[in-house]
């Protein structure tokens, strides 16, 4: 990559506007322009100059449907990349949040969320760490499934793809099937990769997790105690 292209793409990130937007988009959701600069607090005509900036930077991918124009993150790298940065550029002191409603929606995002496509927060490194005790994945030279961890995945009846069977692309190869991501909360990986996923929709699909409101916070159900503890030992106070 030659330096003017890192600096421009770095230009897309260095603008507050454009962050929040990327920051609402880890979703993982197709957003329209008017509910970005609703989220950013912007006029509709600000919203769409920034989104023509990423969207030609190949940050995000645009869809049109009728008269609705909708955006979202390009790919999961470029998930990965926000969520990264996110975590890297938060203060050594965290600024005091601005009422109770504040206070309740970060800890609840701080207990259990999905970044982009898999578990994040205290909900994804404690199922991180789970499965790296029993050994079904390994963290000493990058993130990796072990020969249990695919016979687990398997034994579960999760597919390691993408419900479309297309694996995308993630950085300059293929998305691995397991890579970590460091939590912007926790400061430690949690799993991401094809296997973040798999296990992030098959939470959400067969009931262990459920989504709180129209954001990203998610929290474990009843079942879903039951059913990560006899499969990972997880204890169920340890999800709450």
């Amino acid at each position: 990559m030659a330096p003017r292209h890192l600096a421009a793409l770095a230009a897309l990130f260095a603008d507050e506007t454009r962050a929040a937007f990327l920051l609402a988009l880890l979703d993982g959701r197709a957003w329209t322009a008017g509910e970005l600069a609703r989220h950013a607090g912007v006029a509709a005509s600000t919203a769409s100059e920034h989104l023509g900036k990423l969207v030609a930077g190949g940050v995000l991918a645009e869809e049109r449907q009728g008269r609705h124009r909708y955006v979202r993150l390009a790919d999961p790298g470029v998930a990965h990349l926000v969520e990264d940065l996110a975590a890297r550029s938060e203060p050594a002191v965290p600024e005091p949040p601005r009422g109770l409603r504040a206070v309740r929606a970060g800890e609840a995002m701080a207990r259990g969320r999905t970044c982009y496509d898999h578990l994040a927060g205290r909900l994804g490194i404690t199922l991180t760490d789970a499965l790296t005790t029993r050994g079904l994945l390994r963290q000493d030279t990058g993130f990796a499934l072990t020969d249990g961890g695919l016979a687990w995945f398997a034994d579960l009846g999760v597919p390691l793809a993408s419900p479309t069977g297309k694996e995308g692309k993630d950085g300059k190869g293929r998305r691995p099937v397991a890579r970590g991501c460091l939590d912007w909360t926790e400061r430690r990986p949690h799993l991401a990769g094809l296997a973040g996923a798999a296990l992030c929709r098959h939470a959400l699909e067969a009931g262990w997790c459920v989504r709180i409101g129209s954001g990203r916070a998610v929290k474990v159900t009843a079942d879903g105690e039951r059913a990560l503890e006899s499969l990972l030992g997880i204890e169920p106070a340890a999800l709450r």
